[in-house]
């Protein structure tokens, strides 16, 4: 009996040992929370093996969707189980006004001062890439230029275009720009876009689908986040991206923010601050095909110039569209009632 107590015990202790020993490794490790794919790949490969190379840290991700990952911020409040988070400059809005991220300390973060003005998006969040939503089509499958924005109503290419659902708000602002109202006032083209309605082909609520529905015809021309575009010619698929020459394409800027209630805030702004170096921002821009928010970072030649690239302060004045922040976060759950009801209802 007692040689059965201690083979038991021995086992217990030896479980108990198997999980506390990655449990201490999780404690040891900067924990990212991040959108998962290619963009977890190229933050862990560019960022997060510098990071652990620099410091000896390593680091562990959280991975989903931007509302996703939110929603378990809130759960976590006040013991987060991420230490440094990347989220869309809007939705950072949110964890602002939610309590969930803390004041960035400047003087943590040298490379800061190399940022474009229109990065710096809070006390609280700072910018890491940027891109745009635009005009993207295939010259080979729509023989017509598409120039501008306004194109997109031309009755011959009704049945040609696709958009995302999961977030209306590049055509719903490009809509009231056209009829002299913007992302406050969007309520001004709901009659423009009401008329686009019948030259949709199809929606989409992920970036695979959009570039599926590109690469098979079905959507040959998209309000497209330029990054995916960029993607689809490195696989040799011809498709065109538009810089409009009626409105700028519509900007997003990715940010990154230190957890508030984290208990390695010196490491989170180390990586927050390596992130923004003139180097890695050169990777960075390599591999998304993303713009950087350095000014300093050298951009390839086949990118220079192209839509959501910006090289200078104005170039970030003159090529993009920037909505404001907490008025897109207040807005975007009316705006995809509005354009679910009244656009992609039959």
């Amino acid at each position: 009996m007692r040689s059965r107590v201690v083979v038991v015990s021995w086992l217990l202790a030896v479980l108990a040992l198997a999980f506390l020993v990655p449990a201490a490794r999780a404690q040891n490790a900067l924990v990212v929370s991040v959108w998962g794919g290619n963009w977890k790949d190229t933050v862990d490969r560019v960022v997060g093996k510098a990071f652990t190379a620099k410091t000896g840290i390593p680091v562990e991700y959280e991975v989903g969707g931007t509302i996703d990952r939110l929603a378990k911020a809130r759960v976590a409040k006040g013991n987060p189980l991420v230490d440094v988070t990347f989220t869309t400059s809007h939705v950072g809005r949110l964890y602002i006004s939610d309590g969930l991220i803390q004041p960035l300390d400047v003087s943590k973060l040298p490379n800061a001062k190399d940022l474009a003005k229109e990065a710096i998006r809070s006390e609280y969040h700072l910018g890491v890439w940027a891109y745009v939503y635009t005009v993207v089509y295939r010259p080979d499958l729509v023989k017509e230029d598409i120039t501008k924005w306004s194109d997109l109503w031309k009755p011959s290419l009704k049945g040609k275009i696709a958009m995302p659902d999961f977030d209306p708000s590049h055509i719903i602002t490009i809509a009231a720009l056209m009829e002299g109202g913007n992302e406050v006032t969007w309520q001004k083209g709901e009659a423009k876009l009401k008329q686009l309605k019948d030259s949709v082909a199809a929606f989409y609520s992920t970036d695979a689908q959009s570039q599926d529905l590109m690469k098979t015809g079905q959507g040959p021309v998209q309000v497209m986040l330029s990054v995916n575009a960029y993607h689809l010619q490195e696989q040799g698929i011809a498709v065109k991206v538009v810089q409009p020459a009626d409105y700028p394409g519509v900007v997003g800027i990715d940010t990154m923010a230190v957890m508030a209630g984290s208990k390695k805030t010196d490491a989170a702004h180390q990586f927050i601050n390596l992130a923004l170096s003139k180097d890695i921002q050169t990777e960075l821009v390599k591999a998304l095909r993303a713009g950087p928010v350095n000014l300093g970072a050298t951009v390839p030649a086949n990118l220079k110039g192209q839509p959501g690239i910006f090289s200078s302060p104005a170039e970030w004045k003159e090529r993009g569209y920037i909505m404001n922040d907490e008025a897109r976060a207040k807005n975007l759950p009316a705006w995809r009632e509005w354009f679910t009801a009244n656009i992609v209802k039959k």
